[in-house]
């Protein structure tokens, strides 16, 4: 073995020391998707989607970025009869890519490990499926170190549900590695 010096590039992740601690981007692959696409010259965008566009109705799978998940999603609906508005929204959705290359994600020091999760579910917000959406949030002291944000697997019948199942789902992802034990009365099978 041999000492490579620090952690300078890891699985598409740029990750670069500062004082505080560490910042991870993806700016070389970001920079890789906007030279494929042609537009390096782009004005960036403020805003992953545009405001007037409809096509903004469903979340599923992240992409990498919790603002751009959503609109990523209503793009990748439409790739096999796209039209004209499909590949404005998908332009903008460039731009707004460019505009943020330099953004990441700051990892600082902790004074606790305390691992804290937020979760929030909309009720039906699919039109075509009427199925909800959960977004999670996992910090461990101060650094968030997981997101996810996806359509339900099953229909809620009311807003509680879809919270309930959202909740139910992260405490899940936390809990199913934990044994499980069962208890049982031991005075009537020693009967048997």
């Amino acid at each position: 073995m041999k000492d490579l010096g620090y952690l300078s590039y890891f699985l598409g992740i740029d990750v670069t020391r500062h004082a505080g601690g560490l910042f991870l981007s993806k700016k070389k692959y970001t920079t890789e998707i906007i030279e494929r696409a042609e537009m390096s010259s782009c004005k960036g965008s403020p805003t992953p989607v545009d405001t007037k566009s409809m096509l903004d109705t469903t979340m599923s799978k992240p992409f990498e970025n919790p603002a751009l998940s959503c609109q990523r999603t209503s793009v990748c609906l439409f790739m096999h009869d796209s039209r004209e508005e499909h590949m404005h929204a998908l332009k903008h959705i460039l731009r707004y890519i460019h505009g943020t290359m330099d953004f990441g994600l700051h990892i600082f020091p902790s004074s606790t490990s305390t691992l804290i999760l937020y979760t929030d579910s909309d009720w039906g917000g699919c039109l075509d499926t009427r199925r909800s959406a959960t977004g999670y949030c996992v910090f461990l002291g101060d650094n968030l170190i997981f997101w996810s944000a996806k359509r339900q697997a099953t229909l809620s019948h009311s807003s509680a549900e879809a919270e309930y199942r959202g909740v139910a789902n992260i405490a899940h992802i936390f809990t199913k590695g934990l044994p499980l034990v069962l208890f049982e009365d031991f005075w009537d099978s020693l009967s048997i």
